[in-house]
């Protein structure tokens, strides 16, 4: 028996929307006086500008007189020295959950590409943890205040995230479970 040619044109053209992922949303209030100050990784999608932390990953922000944000990441290597990456966040106009991130010399800042999307994607009302993420899905990171996490809380997060549309399994886990 053979197939109708117009019955596989129309699954080729709607299949792939019918099970295309649920679209990436940031939080639609952030308040930077609350989120400033320093958050610890409990794990992150693997992404080549970490390849060498190996622990006690932290992200620190300050906010700055105009309007923007310092941002300083820091970890430990397997050889135990700190690495350490200073780089300024902008806003995004319209949507209070989204920043713009960029780590290259201010000189370059007025390229587009220089700049990161970091959406915050999950947040504690208290501010005490964070998932933080992009609309391409390629960098997640969850957050919190202090260095460890609940695991049930921690699976939570996790399954925020794959409501969204992201890939665990590369998922690292950087900070203890409780």
């Amino acid at each position: 028996m053979r197939g109708h040619p117009l019955l596989f044109l129309l699954l080729a053209l709607f299949a792939p929307a019918a099970i295309a992922a649920p679209a990436v949303s940031s939080v639609q209030h952030l308040d930077m006086d609350r989120y400033a100050g320093q958050w610890h990784e409990i794990a992150h999608l693997p992404v080549s500008f970490q390849k060498k932390c190996i622990a006690g990953i932290t992200a620190t922000y300050s906010l700055r007189s105009d309007g923007r944000i310092s941002v300083i990441n820091a970890c430990k290597t397997g050889e135990g020295k700190r690495l350490e990456a200073t780089g300024v966040a902008r806003p995004v106009t319209g949507h209070p959950g989204r920043l713009q991130v960029r780590f290259a010399p201010d000189w370059l800042s007025w390229l587009p590409l220089v700049w990161a999307d970091y959406w915050v994607i999950a947040l504690d009302p208290e501010y005490q943890w964070a998932v933080i993420g992009g609309p391409d899905r390629k960098y997640l990171w969850i957050l919190s205040r202090t260095a460890d996490m609940d695991a049930a809380l921690f699976e939570r997060l996790k399954q925020r995230a794959v409501d969204m549309g992201y890939e665990l399994a590369p998922l690292k886990v950087m900070a203890p479970l409780r």
